[in-house]
């Protein structure tokens, strides 16, 4: 059996050899293990400058370094929680702030930082920037449903350039949780239920926040979260249990984490959750073996939102003190919003709970990301060239990216898309005069100021001569019928309906767990109501999870997904809808029939009885028809595609041949067999038949978005190596596996494809 173990190292950014490995002091009474000492840190170029920095810092300056407090928007400078902000930063027991923007106000604390403290270290400023700061983009979904990786790097480049202009230097993005929880609100802020994929699309928004340096001004520091298996809380509620095996947490969960930090990913959050009755904040394995010893990650761990204070209802630590303890010999570095490790440290450290090196080491990352930006040189931003608005560059590329996301889940007869020459349109629904599609994790500012435009608007503009009249229907999540007649008369007197239905914005994102994740309110009983008129029309759904679709699916002619797009909202959908944009976005997750069948991904391991109709002992529902609603990967188009199996450039390879780095080419070819230009995600998904450790019945491991004109013809090439023929085993040491044996390849335009070539490795 070949053994493959990974050692892909990331070097740290400007990583800094300052804190020695000293072993740290305390075990934990709860029964967690104290790591063995420090992560050591390579070397870096900002190594004299923090060592003459820490032999100077008082204990209480130290500790301060690992403080992040949040600002109060409201309150301004100078009051209630401000103040305290401003003389913590006065006394140099500060070391960054949450929440805080615009250049006036930052330049302004930071002044009291740098000219004010004893020894004048810079503040960092860290803000939520999840898909936009002025320019809201697509939701993170919504861009995982692009299947194109520039997608999630177009909106972080944009995203930087704004933030740092107005002086945030850190983004608390991207979000790498893998679900297969739709009724998790925050699915809606990562890339689905594939790690690959998800892997893919991290990795591309840390280069987009990063750049090539993070001292440029128009470049923030990004951060992996959340660390780690997050999207695994049962039931979906917010801030559950996750219990998961090693394996499980290795080949599902990991994955992304280390894709983003090979992409120079400058942090990284703790996540709520227990990892298997361990909480993320203080767990040794997760923070310190993996991310910090085997991974070899130089930069800042950062607690999420009192995650520290947290320990405590988690059973997991006794007090305030306890928790200070158990969270930095863990491998947390700094402490966002509570004040355990301030208010605890100096006396935790002179009981020898928590050992200096621990405590310098946490510190020289932070100083290092600090010395990473240019903060030491520059702290201040140049206030006059504060960008206050969208560009309308930047409102073009959220227009772009809003269309290429959208899935055609359904397209009867060339429902869509539609003429610009049509007579009259009705424009219906809770969602077709809404500004309310900017999606969850917005900045509050950019909301307010720069709203989503309205899916009205944009169809009148795109078909100005049309008689286009609206009707709401019913409210988002109200019961109330009686407006459904005004919609219906509008469908009766219109050429074609469009019924705009969803979710509003507040029903998906953090703490927005749904247990019922249909159209809220009477919106289906709309869209019966306009199909009872006989009259053509479409539904468009607005929405920041994959929904369970009722009965009123079977009879609607189209259906768009078109998720939460954005400030350039209206515009994108209006594109789709018709026709200036060919649709070509794939579901990055899957819609199930009923809640009551979720958990239902496409990565499912085959069980031993796996799904027959005529056996009634194998895996199924008594009451439900077998499969998802619509399956991972799938997306019409406005043209057609023929996607041809996969050809493999040799049907055998040897596992010592992997294990040196070779791989096996697979090209598919694929063909526009329609009359009009389009787009088509081709995937590649592998199945291993036999392992030691049962294997999912697809694991996706490639796929390229390619346009293609009617009649034009390409190949796609991809290449397979060990990382995705083999797999990590439950050992806690991390073993990585590449087995002798046959693996399946399979290539198509979703993953319900059967197209496939047996590859033997020998």
């Amino acid at each position: 059996m070949a053994v493959i173990r990974r050692r892909t190292l990331l070097s740290a950014v400007g990583g800094a050899a300052v804190a020695s490995g000293a072993a740290v002091q305390g075990a934990a009474a709860s029964g967690a293990p104290a790591a063995a000492g420090p992560a050591p840190l390579a070397p870096g170029p900002h190594d004299a400058r923090i060592r003459a920095l820490l032999k100077r810092m008082t204990v209480e300056e130290k500790l301060g370094q690992l403080q992040q407090l949040p600002w109060t928007w409201d309150t301004g400078p100078g009051g209630g929680e401000t103040k305290e902000i401003e003389d913590a930063a006065r006394a140099g027991r500060l070391g960054s702030v949450l929440s805080i923007l615009g250049a006036e106000a930052t330049n302004a604390l930071q002044r009291i930082a740098v000219e004010e403290s004893r020894l004048g270290i810079p503040l960092l400023f860290g803000l939520d920037v999840i898909h936009g700061f002025w320019t809201t983009f697509p939701i993170p979904l919504a861009q995982a449903a692009s299947f194109d990786p520039e997608v999630s790097a177009l909106d972080a480049e944009v995203s930087a350039r704004e933030a740092r202009s107005n002086g945030v230097h850190w983004t608390f993005a991207p979000m790498m949780d893998v679900t297969h929880e739709p009724r998790w609100g925050r699915i809606a802020e990562g890339n689905g239920e594939d790690p690959y994929l998800t892997a893919e699309f991290a990795a591309a928004k840390v280069r987009g926040y990063q750049g090539e340096s993070l001292r440029a001004k128009d470049r923030v520091a990004a951060c992996a979260k959340h660390f780690v298996g997050y999207g695994g809380a049962e039931g979906g509620r917010d801030y559950n249990t996750v219990d998961v095996s090693e394996s499980r947490l290795r080949n599902h969960y990991l994955p992304p984490f280390k894709a983003a930090l090979d992409a120079g990913a400058a942090t990284v959050m703790a996540s709520f959750n227990t990892v298997s009755g361990i909480p993320a904040h203080g767990n040794t394995h997760t923070l310190t073996q993996i991310l910090k010893r085997e991974w070899k990650f130089g930069g800042v761990v950062v607690s999420d939102w009192t995650g520290v204070q947290e320990l405590i209802p988690h059973g997991f630590a006794e007090d305030g003190a306890d928790a200070a303890r158990l969270t930095l010999n863990a491998g947390v570095d700094m402490e966002m919003t509570s004040t355990h490790l301030v208010d605890h440290g100096a006396k935790l450290l002179a009981q020898g709970a928590i050992s200096r090196a621990r405590l310098d080491e946490a510190v020289t990352r932070i100083l290092r990301l600090k010395f990473t930006l240019g903060l030491f040189e520059k702290p201040y931003v140049d206030e006059s060239e504060a960008v206050d608005e969208p560009s309308a560059k930047a409102r073009a590329a959220a227009r772009e990216t809003g269309a290429r996301s959208m899935v055609l889940l359904k397209n009867e007869d060339g429902a869509l898309p539609l003429s610009t020459s049509v007579g009259s349109i009705a424009v219906v629904g809770p969602f077709a005069d809404s500004a309310d599609l900017l999606g969850t994790w917005v900045i509050p500012k950019a909301q307010e100021r720069f709203p989503a435009g309205k899916i009205l608007d944009a169809v009148r503009k795109a078909a100005p001569k049309a008689k286009v009249t609206h009707a709401r229907g019913t409210d988002p999540e109200g019961e109330d019928t009686g407006g459904i007649a005004a919609a219906v008369a509008a469908a009766k007197a219109a050429e074609v309906t469009v019924v705009v239905v969803g979710e509003p914005a507040a029903m998906s994102g953090e703490a927005a767990a749904r247990s019922d994740i249909t159209l809220p309110g009477a919106q289906e009983k709309l869209i019966e109501a306009v199909a009872a008129t006989g009259r053509p029309y479409v539904v468009v759904l607005v929405n920041g999870r994959p929904l369970v679709l009722g009965d009123w699916l079977a009879k609607a002619p189209a259906v768009l997904e078109a998720w939460h797009p954005g400030v350039e909202a209206g515009n994108a959908v209006a594109d789709v809808l018709f026709g200036k944009v060919n649709p070509g976005g794939k579901l990055p997750v899957t819609f199930p029939r009923s809640a009551g069948q979720i958990p239902v991904y496409y990565n499912h391991e085959n069980t031993g009885r796996p799904y027959d109709p005529e056996n009634k002992y194998t895996s199924k529902y008594l009451d439900l028809a077998h499969g998802p609603r619509f399956p991972f990967g799938h997306g019409l188009s406005y043209t057609r595609f023929e996607v041809g199996a996969p050809r493999l450039g040799a049907d055998r390879i040897s596992a010592a041949a992997l294990r040196g780095g070779r791989t096996v080419e697979v090209t598919v070819s694929v063909r526009n067999t329609g009359k009009r230009a389009g787009d088509e995600v081709v995937q590649l998904y592998v199945h291993d038949l036999a392992a030691s450790l049962a294997q999912p019945v697809r694991r996706l491991r490639g796929f390229r978005r390619v346009t293609l004109e009617a009649g034009e013809r390409t190949t796609v090439r991809f290449a397979l190596g060990a990382e995705d023929l083999g797999f990590w085993t439950n050992s806690p040491e991390g073993e990585f596996l590449v087995e002798p044996g046959t693996i399946d390849v399979y290539a198509g335009a979703s993953s319900a494809t059967e197209q496939k070539r047996t590859l033997r490795i020998t």
